[in-house]
């Protein structure tokens, strides 16, 4: 049975891609490892801001008279805008975030998107999370950069998406990736009732089937490693104490969680979180700077923990989202699809400050902004630069690093 074929679903927030050769028992043998390859013990954390956020209201070109006359409603008052120079500045619903800025923390890519893009929720996200733009792939980019990077195999944790379900940038050939979205619920679905959960192992137990099927007997396995799993992983972090006050919204109950794993040093390498949905067709302002403020106050607090406790060198931060919106607002005081926007890189070895070309608001493709930089560059910038592996291999030839990275 291959692993890319079988996706078990969870009960408060398990998923796995599973095969014979590493399951539960096997990872939690030695799941906390003194160290990794080259005492190297680097994370990197993806922050998807799904649904296509808007990037001129987020890094505003409030210096250009064009982003006020195709934004009369939206357009965000120059007064209000958190001024990086005397052309673009932050949404001031990312004050705490302009405060990393300011201390050189942050990294912002203008303009990241790919040739002929696609105005589509599906097939720009996979896109993203493949990085290949003009075919199909069967495994993400982080999941190759899993499979090539020479991981400990015995270790279930090597990456983890903090969300229900896994995505699709994480699904490997070789390495097994566990999604949680809350370690108290960490376990396998079967039944929500625990009579029929017992029900259930005693007939993996004691029931002989009259056909011959290699599926039961594998669901039954790794059923038993997720419940083991579920009663071990929490022990795990256990020792963890924030040092930091996160907002009680989903995405700061997953910060939360990412710097307990970083904290407890399982030997984790990815994490994966998903914040919105951005895709802001109506009443856009509402819903975007709740959505900023929100990212902007849980990842201050993000940093402060991983500060407290000696990490925040340890972890750099990577957002993205399928594409931006449409440079003029529409009818409803929303945005419509569009097409580049910026990235940020947060932490870790990053070289603060501006990166790629402001967007040229006189020079438009459709109404769209058009990408300057593609987004494997910024892929191969986080693999060669912050992973330590060479990145053709994971998203195509011909992609130079930026410099954003020490």
């Amino acid at each position: 049975m291959k692993r890319t074929g079988f996706l078990l679903g969870a009960f408060s927030g398990l998923a796995v891609v599973a095969n014979t050769e590493t399951v539960f028992s096997q990872a939690l043998a030695q799941t906390v490892l003194p160290g990794l390859p080259g005492s190297n013990d680097r994370v990197l954390l993806v922050i998807n801001f799904q649904g296509g956020n808007d990037g001129l209201n987020t890094v505003v070109p409030y210096g250009m008279g064009d982003y006020y006359r195709y934004r009369p409603s939206l357009g965000i008052p120059q007064q209000d805008v958190l001024r990086i120079d005397n052309v673009v500045g932050l949404n001031p619903t990312l004050a705490p975030f302009k405060k990393l800025y300011d201390a050189g923390k942050v990294a912002i890519v203008q303009g990241v998107g790919y040739p002929d893009p696609d105005h589509s929720h599906f097939r720009s996200t996979e896109i993203w999370q493949t990085a290949q733009p003009k075919g199909y792939e069967s495994t993400g980019w982080l999941g190759r950069y899993l499979d090539e990077a020479g991981l400990p195999k015995d270790n279930l944790f090597n990456a983890i998406a903090l969300n229900n379900i896994l995505p699709e940038v994480l699904i490997s050939k070789t390495t097994d990736v566990p999604a949680v979205d809350a370690l108290r619920g960490y376990g396998l679905r079967s039944d929500s009732s625990a009579s029929n959960r017992e029900a259930f192992h005693e007939f993996v137990r004691d029931t002989t089937v009259p056909f011959r099927s290699p599926f039961l007997a594998q669901v039954a396995e790794i059923e038993d490693h997720a419940q083991r799993g579920a009663e071990e992983l929490p022990k795990l972090v256990a020792g963890y104490k924030s040092q930091a006050t996160y907002p009680t919204t989903p995405l700061g109950r997953s910060l939360a969680l990412a710097a307990q794993i970083v904290g407890s040093k399982l030997g984790t390498r990815v994490l994966y979180i998903q914040h919105g949905s951005f895709d802001t067709h109506v009443t856009q302002k509402q819903t975007q700077d709740r959505l900023l403020g929100d990212f902007a106050n849980s990842i201050d607090a993000f940093y402060q923990d991983l500060a407290a406790h000696g990490n925040n060198g340890r972890v750099l931060t990577m957002t993205f989202s399928e594409f931006g919106r449409r440079v003029q607002e529409n009818a409803s005081r929303g945005t419509d699809h569009g097409e580049a926007a910026p990235v940020f890189l947060i932490g870790g070895g990053v070289k603060g400050g501006m990166y790629g070309q402001t967007p040229d608001l006189a020079q438009l493709s459709a109404g769209n902004l058009p990408f300057t930089t593609d987004f494997r560059s910024v892929y191969a910038t986080v693999i060669e630069r912050w992973l330590g592996r060479p990145s053709a291999a994971i998203v195509g030839a011909g992609f130079s690093p930026l410099t954003a990275l020490a």
